[in-house]
């Protein structure tokens, strides 16, 4: 994507995430340089700065622009299945069928994100907090599903929005390493959708 000299500063900032977001996906937070995300975005690296002051804060901006497209899509599946919240969370999780979906690519940074935890607090930070807000999101409709009573009572909400985050995490490495094709993960959704209603 080739951004223009006259966009405006909204657009242009939006075009850097995303260009950055396939950048770090297609590769990795450290082998992912300002160079070639300013390259893949059409601007320059001070263009780059002016929006971002570091690799990091970058970094940091992509997995928030990833969890907001995320949980819009999820927002709209609630909408869609607003009278089941179980097939609610069966169509959030279908919603995600390649690397290139918001909850893989979500669950593509927060592994890699992992790697750098231990050497930046600030990072280590954002990730715990990024976590939980999506953990709370999840439970919550989990919970929403317990109160119309598609989704089983004795189910315990908190531990089963921690294995939906489980379940895309195991979605992308399963892609990724090529140990897991759309027969697996679909039988995989139907199990918890049966789990979630027993």
């Amino acid at each position: 994507m080739t951004v223009s000299a006259r966009m405006p500063a909204v657009e242009r900032r939006r075009a850097l995430l995303e260009a950055a977001l396939r950048l770090f996906t297609d590769g990795s937070y450290r082998g992912t340089t300002t160079a070639e995300i300013a390259r893949a975005a059409g601007v320059s690296e001070p263009i780059l700065y002016r929006h971002f002051a570091s690799k990091r804060e970058l970094y940091l901006a992509v997995l928030d622009h990833v969890w907001e497209r995320a949980r819009s899509a999820w927002e709209t599946a609630l909408a869609a299945h607003a009278d089941d919240a179980c097939a609610a969370v069966e169509a959030m999780d279908r919603k995600h069928a390649s690397v290139r979906d918001a909850k893989l690519q979500l669950a593509e940074l927060w592994v890699q994100a992992l790697t750098e935890a231990a050497e930046e607090p600030e990072l280590r930070r954002h990730l715990r907090r990024h976590l939980r807000e999506v953990h709370a999101f999840a439970a919550s409709v989990i919970r929403r599903g317990q109160e119309q009573g598609s989704i089983s009572p004795d189910r315990d909400a908190d531990a089963e929005a921690w294995m939906f985050l489980a379940a895309g995490i195991l979605g992308m490495v399963g892609r990724r390493t090529g140990v897991l094709g759309d027969e697996e993960l679909s039988r995989i959704r139907a199990a918890r959708r049966d789990w979630l209603r027993a």
